[in-house]
């Protein structure tokens, strides 16, 4: 179909947990409307979205992808994603770009963990939410309690829109054409429960409704696609991707009530203005200058990079300039692309509501602004709140040499992603690559070992362990040194102090009199700062210190800048061993999301692990969430551990708190490694 417009668009996000069947929907979707002439199996590794060598190899999907499809006169954008927890960056990200985020359940499992939360992040962006039950027709489903358990965890605004019969062998309508039989409730009481939800929100309607006892679907068409917006209203549709019933219903559902780029909620764009922020009101004019966000980036084996956007205002074409974010120098877009899959099919234009792709643009990230007005250059989207990425693991090339391919991969990982986080530690020398657990960094590992062609080692990361001191004290050292010719002296008084949490590092020179040069106070701060990196007695950065240079002494010919390094290096190492020193530790604050029978098991394990449960609070479904805090250190394999305890059932985010002293027992031990790895 070519020539639709924005009132004809459809951009839908389909989301849920591991295994409820959002890839074999896609299938589904796209053969009945004619996309593809035949189903792919996700097992076989033919499915139009799962084209990534990974994917088919895991037989998951890995990263979100994109598809479209014309079914009667609409045009319909579907974005496929992953569903376990550890990719749900490449899930979130997507969600600016659509008006509707179909919440897909498998009927067999019911409710799983990722299922609340996605309902959750889609009502904070204000999109419109619709939840499809697949695998309706699976041996042992009772379709009758997930739809009560759907009501119970998300609400009475859950309504059905269609329900299953004849043993969920097809699909019945309950909205435009009211008739037979269901499998477990009443037709005509899903169809007045609708009605009765939709006219809440317009009064008019509500009134002629309340006169006429019934309005018809074109009348219901506004108040239902606010009732939407409003969250007021969560459609249930019922399908089986397998065998394809419920199918056609679905896409009905979607061209026919589910809001159009001109009617759902645009995501927050604002102005920035100094300090201050005005949102700017997006009009899907095609005349209008263009605005166009950024929402995935990707690298394609044959087109290189990609960006993926979502026009909201004005008319993309081949001959276009755009800017992206505050940039001076434009681009000519050149190539236009419509994705399906793996394929890259190029395009005339864009317009308002619909999702591009253009290639080869080195300065477009993930976030980015495109637009063609220089009034522009400061518009961005108001940030989403991603998972944190705290799990780690220290990489390094495993051939020498590989450390430019290696550092150009691990960019394209954290472009690809933003989830997935790139650290260099210069005080250990390590490059951490950070993720949302085991399995996505796993994934990473493997993509830059079979895709880029860079093997690389890996161990775990060095915990960021910090130094600092508990009282005042002095710290003196007299360097000399005779060589036979020029000698070396540096002689050096200081006294350190310990500063609030937070306040870092300063550095104070009292010398009066000239007893050290002003020349040599540079270095004097220098020999101290090269502590500072190094720590003074357990091997970690040093912070919240004071240090002040207040005596010393030097000779006018064998005085010079390394020995005024070296006394004052040594003379903060003597201030510190004398300043009551203590090593820090990073705690983070864990929320842990389980079924209530694993409770017990969950606390008792946080508080083996010097942990804090700070509170519990109970969810709908048998659900509870755990709160508390725990160090750092003590997370290192709590993912497999949470997964052995809930059967892996069980999800946790993790977020940086603060630092608070090791116990005395594990400080000892550190510093007696760290005085014997000095002694060697």
């Amino acid at each position: 179909m070519s020539g639709y417009t924005t009132q004809d668009i459809r951009n839908v996000a389909l989301v849920g947990h591991a295994g409820s069947g959002k890839t074999s929907l896609t299938e589904a979707l796209l053969k009945y409307a004619g996309a593809i002439n035949a189903t792919g199996s996700v097992a076989r590794g033919t499915t139009i979205s799962d084209f990534d060598t990974l994917e088919q190899k895991h037989q998951h999907s890995l990263r979100s992808s994109l598809v479209n499809l014309n079914y009667g006169d609409k045009h319909v954008n579907i974005i496929d994603t992953p569903g376990y927890p550890d990719f749900l960056g490449q899930t979130l990200s997507v969600l600016p770009a659509v008006e509707t985020v179909a919440i897909v359940i498998n009927a067999q499992n019911g409710i799983e963990m990722l299922t609340r939360r996605l309902m959750d992040w889609a009502s904070e962006q204000n999109i419109c939410r619709m939840i499809v039950v697949n695998k309706i027709d699976a041996e042992g489903v009772d379709l009758q309690a997930v739809f009560r358990s759907i009501q119970e965890a998300f609400g009475n605004e859950c309504l059905a829109i269609n329900l299953p019969a004849n043993g969920a062998t097809e699909v019945v309508d309950c909205f435009f054409n009211p008739s037979g039989d269901s499998d477990f409730y009443s037709v005509s009481e899903a169809h007045t429960a609708v009605i009765d939800q939709t006219v809440e929100v317009d009064e008019e309607l509500m009134e002629a409704y309340l006169e006429q006892g019934e309005v018809s679907p074109e009348q219901l068409h506004d108040a239902f696609e606010k009732a939407l917006r409003e969250g007021h209203l969560v459609p249930i549709c019922f399908v089986s991707a397998e065998t394809g019933t419920g199918v056609k219903e679905l896409l009905d559902v979607l061209v026919k009530l589910m809001p159009n780029p001109a009617e759902g909620n645009p995501p927050p764009l604002v102005k920035q203005n100094g300090s201050d922020e005005a949102a700017i009101e997006l009009k899907p004019d095609p005349e209008g200058h263009i605005l166009a966000h950024v929402f995935k980036v990707t690298f394609d084996p044959y087109v290189g990079k990609l960006g993926i956007f979502r026009i909201y205002q004005g008319t993309v074409d081949k001959d276009s300039e755009l800017f992206v974010n505050d940039g001076r120098k434009s681009f000519k877009v050149g190539h236009l692309f419509k994705l399906q899959g793996k394929t890259n099919d190029e395009i005339g234009k864009g317009i308002p509501g619909d999702i591009c792709a253009v290639a080869k643009v080195p300065d477009i990230r993930f976030d980015s602004i495109l637009h063609n007005f220089h009034d522009e250059d400061d518009v961005h989207l108001k940030p989403m709140k991603f998972p944190m990425p705290l799990a780690g693991l220290a990489v390094l090339a495993e051939k020498r040499g590989d450390e430019q391919k290696l550092s150009e991969a691990l960019e394209k990982l954290s472009e690809e992603d933003p989830c997935i986080q790139i650290e260099r530690d210069s005080s250990v020398n390590e490059t951490v690559l950070r993720g949302l657990g085991d399995l996505h960094l796993r994934t990473a590992i493997e993509r830059m070992e079979e895709l880029y062609n860079v093997p690389v080692k890996t161990h775990p990361p060095t915990v960021p362990y910090r130094e600092t001191i508990t009282k005042k004290s002095e710290g003196h050292h007299r360097h000399k040194k005779q060589t036979g010719g020029a000698g070396q002296f540096g002689e050096v008084y200081l006294n350190v102090e310990p500063l609030e949490k937070g306040s870092g590092f300063e550095f104070v020179d009292k010398v009066v009199g000239g007893v050290i040069p002003s020349g040599f106070i540079p270095s004097v701060e220098k020999g101290v700062r090269q502590v500072l990196n190094t720590g003074a007695i357990a091997g970690f950065p040093i912070q919240d210190v004071r240090v002040t240079l207040y005596d010393g002494k030097y000779h006018s010919v064998d005085s010079n800048e390394i020995s005024f390094v070296t006394a004052g290096r040594k003379a903060f190492i003597d201030a510190m061993s004398k300043a009551r020193p203590i090593v820090l530790e990073p705690i983070v604050d864990i929320e842990i999301t389980i079924a209530n029978d694993h409770m017990g098991d969950i606390t008792g394990d946080l508080s083996s692990r010097r942990g804090r449960v700070s509170s519990t609070d109970v969810l709908s479904g048998g659900m509870v969430t755990v709160k508390g805090q725990v160090p750092l250190a003590e997370l290192g394999d709590y993912q497999s551990r949470l997964k052995s305890m809930t059967g892996g059932e069980g999800s946790y985010t993790m977020e940086f708190s603060h630092y608070e002293q090791t116990p005395a027992g594990i400080q000892k031990d550190m510093v007696n490694k760290y005085q014997n790895k000095e002694s060697d």
